[in-house]
């Protein structure tokens, strides 16, 4: 990045010169398109004053760099795309999010990134107003799951709400339950998983329980149901979690050895093949947020909602009890 300001004497050779060919000459590392930015948004001073892109050069002027173009903040945009309304009310919405959806944009995407296929997106084409307190990239989101997760979210419609369910999330005082199916047989039949989770060195994409100084992280689990099958051995967990921290069931099951099925990130195979040597997969991890209970945000009154598992789970767990 160039240290700003930056100071420019045209010389003599340049009069007659648009100001900017001349920058785009004198700074081969800026594009043409970024000098224009540069001179629209008044970064460029010629002589101490504000100048236009096609101003012709005398020679002999001091031109200064004041900075960098500030991008505009980024904004989400509405998109119609079909949604699954659990509740709603003035106050807030409780959503249960398909897999694949990621709920909002990262800081980093492109605009057309940033703008296709999210929760978000989905949300301000279907309610006239949410929260703002999450910023214009993250209108209504209190809390997230992960992308390849499926199940319950809330959503702020004002920001009342949002400070309220946020006030909640940060006492752990929301409850939030999960299905999930493992790799192998876990033991014993109920467990606590108390591990800090911090971004894995390597591989940043990943979280880890293996480095020091992350943040405390707890799971409790319940075994549900076993399954011996002619594709190995799985186990039906519910997972409470007492913290919301990136990726924490997944790392935390993975770190007893049992990954979520279809997790490829955290260890599980991409395709399970069975003692007939035919193979299947899931294309998709099998965790879905079945159960959310919280507070009202106006009114206090204590609401529980559930979701069943989606077909794509369901289907996928009675093909396995058949073998």
């Amino acid at each position: 990045m160039p240290e700003y300001p930056i100071h420019l004497v045209a010389p003599a050779g340049a009069a007659g010169k648009r100001l900017d060919h001349f920058l785009a000459t004198s700074l081969p590392d800026t594009s043409r398109a970024r000098i224009q930015q540069l001179i629209a948004s008044h970064q460029v001073l010629v002589d101490g004053s504000k100048a236009k892109p096609s101003l012709r050069l005398r020679g002999d002027e001091r031109i200064a760099i004041l900075g960098a173009v500030q991008p505009a903040p980024l904004k989400a945009i509405a998109e119609d795309i079909p949604l699954h309304i659990v509740y709603e009310d003035d106050d807030l919405a409780i959503v249960d999010k398909a897999a694949g959806m990621m709920v909002h944009a990262g800081a980093g995407a492109s605009e057309d990134e940033r703008n296709r296929g999210t929760l978000v997106n989905a949300l301000l084409h279907r309610f006239a107003g949410l929260s703002g307190v999450g910023g214009q990239l993250r209108p209504g989101i209190v809390h997230r799951l992960d992308k390849a997760t499926s199940g319950l979210i809330a959503v702020a419609k004002n920001d009342a709400a949002h400070r309220s369910l946020a006030s909640q999330f940060a006492a752990r005082q929301v409850k939030k339950t999960y299905r999930a199916l493992v790799h192998g047989a876990v033991k014993p039949d109920q467990g606590t998983v108390s591990a800090a989770i911090s971004r894995d060195r390597i591989r940043r994409t990943r979280m880890t329980t293996r480095r020091s100084g992350g943040r405390d992280a707890v799971s409790h689990y319940e075994v549900k149901e076993r399954l011996a099958t002619d594709y190995g051995k799985f186990t039906l967990l519910e997972v409470r979690i007492d913290t919301g921290r990136t990726h924490q069931i997944r790392v935390h099951l993975a770190s007893l050895g049992h990954p979520v099925v279809g997790d490829t990130l955290y260890g599980a195979p991409r395709e399970i093949r069975g003692k007939n040597r035919t193979a299947i997969s899931l294309m998709r991890n099998f965790l879905h947020a079945a159960v959310l209970q919280l507070h009202h945000p106006r009114t206090g009154e204590l609401l529980s909602f559930s979701a069943p598992l989606p077909q794509e789970l369901s289907g996928f767990l009675d093909r396995l009890r058949q073998f």
